[in-house]
């Protein structure tokens, strides 16, 4: 019953396409105007962010994404309005990606493509690779201009220590931002950012992380919406509204205390990239025999439902809801746990029920589902096993995600229209990458996994080309507050510069 990427193997198709219109031979050249940077200076432009920011992909940082970051992308722009040839980034040290702390490993190499579905490097290569970028021997010297950590939540970016090696074990510092502190490892992203008096900057993605975590870990984290203080939260806690537009007040005041323009990008709806939308709620095959003996299984479990019913625990429809039945079918919903449901526990029955159409089943399920404990057959994950609240998202954690990330974006419009910020809609991006598609050059882009184009393999983070194509967001927005023309002028990216994937070779 394992079923591990086999909604990815229905159909193997082109990873891109496009088509070449060079008729430059019998068309006039088109004339068109001098680029200006209108209001904004460009001289000296630093980037604030996370993972996006950083150029993150296919489950790591490497060079080739690096250089290929959406504020280095902007740079290249820039630098044809005025801005500086020179933009720093805290490069790693090969294209393997990961990290390691003294030798040894803390963070795994990129994901490869592996004919059905996304597969370690290493399992490519049939062969270990060694992680050379190492935190504690050999990090780069700044400053940066691109100052995107992974991991980084919103109040992290004001956070002193958080880039301070000796408080990597307690987990109150980030590995990626211990690279960029340097001599000064107590400096907070904003502060080093700051001091290097920006003329114009981004923000982007403040806000992803403060839901990532808990919609990642299947909601096991905790909503802590009412509560500001940050020294209370998990690593997979929501982070309170208010907390986030105090910490986002703070970025732009001070990003702006001298002059300094920017454009600061929304929060999209993460639960609708491909960590989330690809593993369907009804993957399992099963023929009528197989069927009838899992639910003589749950007979007891059936019939104790309706006892509830008769002494008015729950009701009819509750009932329903939760009694589990199988039937022959390509296509049977899991089991899932679901802490929603009534509890019954004082009267020995669980809060099982089948997953529907509104639960969404994270990423790594795809290869959890179906498959035997300790080789048992009759104890199969998903099935006779249900799958436990880290493997899935019900109704109730997908309100909160979806209400802070609401919350988030009202905060940042609000922040944005006061200060005269451009803002870039990546929210309405995303959104419609997911529901029709999304036009970069001569290419359609989706949200699909792997054959998408827009979003990477590890499910979450964007390509080469969907980072080229938010930088073109970003440069619209730019010219519609500040009265640049970077569109008018044909001064974007080109999508067939960018890749959506990229070798096992690449090394």
């Amino acid at each position: 019953m394992k079923t591990k990427y086999i909604w990815l193997v229905a159909a193997m198709v082109a990873f891109s396409s496009c088509s070449d219109d060079d008729d430059s031979s019998t068309m006039t050249e088109e004339q068109l105007p001098e680029l200006t940077a209108g209001s904004a200076d460009f001289s000296n432009y630093i980037s604030l962010g996370a993972s996006f920011t950083a150029g993150y992909t296919d489950g790591a940082l490497f060079q080739a994404t690096q250089e290929m970051s959406f504020p280095n992308i902007l740079s290249q722009k820039f630098a044809s309005a005025g801005g500086s040839t020179t933009f720093n980034q805290p490069l790693t040290n090969d294209n393997f990606g990961g990290l390691a702390l003294n030798g040894d490993r803390i963070a795994d190499p990129r994901l490869v493509f592996g004919g059905a579905g996304p597969v370690p490097l290493e399992a490519a290569l049939g062969a270990p690779v060694t992680v050379t970028t190492d935190v504690l021997l050999n990090n780069p010297t700044g400053p940066f201009q691109n100052m995107g950590v992974p991991g980084a939540k919103s109040f992290h970016l004001l956070a002193n220590g958080y880039g301070n090696i000796s408080n990597l074990s307690a987990g109150a510092a980030n590995p990626y931002f211990v690279r960029m502190t340097g001599s000064t490892p107590d400096a907070s992203m904003l502060e080093l950012a700051v001091a290097q008096s920006p003329t114009f900057f981004t923000l982007s993605e403040i806000g992803g992380n403060d839901v990532l975590g808990f919609a990642v870990s299947g909601g096991s984290g905790v909503d802590r919406t009412g509560d500001p203080n940050a020294a209370n939260y998990g690593p997979n806690d929501i982070t309170d509204p208010g907390l986030f537009q105090v910490a986002l007040t703070g970025m732009v005041d001070a990003l702006t205390a001298n002059g300094a323009k920017g454009a600061v990008a929304n929060v999209p709806y993460i639960t609708s990239l491909p960590h989330f939308t690809t593993v369907p709620y009804n993957p399992l095959p099963m023929d009528e025999a197989t069927a009838t003996q899992v639910n003589n299984g749950y007979a007891q479990y059936n019939g104790g439902l309706q006892t509830m019913v008769t002494i008015g625990q729950i009701d009819e429809a509750e009932a329903e809801a939760r009694t589990i039945k199988f039937v022959a079918s390509s296509a049977n919903a899991v089991v899932i746990e679901d802490e929603d449901l009534t509890d019954l526990s004082a009267f020995g029955l669980p809060s099982y029920r089948h997953a529907t159409a509104d639960d969404l089943l994270v990423l790594p399920a795809s290869s959890f589902i179906g498959t035997r404990v300790n080789d048992d057959p009759t104890m199969v994950n998903g099935v006779s096993v249900p799958l436990e609240d880290k493997w899935v998202l019900v109704a109730s954690e997908l309100a909160s995600i979806n209400a802070a990330t609401d919350a988030y974006n009202a905060a940042i419009a609000s922040v944005v229209s006061a200060k005269g910020l451009a803002l870039v809609d990546l929210n309405s991006v995303l959104s419609q990458a997911s529901e029709t598609g999304i036009t970069f050059d001569d290419y359609t882009m989706n949200t699909d996994l792997v054959f998408g184009g827009l979003v990477s393999l590890d499910g979450i983070h964007l390509t080469s080309r969907g980072y080229a194509l938010m930088a073109n967001k970003f440069l619209e927005a730019i010219d519609a507050t500040y009265e640049s023309n970077f569109v008018a002028s044909k001064t974007l990216a080109k999508a067939a510069n960018y890749p959506t994937t990229f070798s096992p070779a690449l090394q």
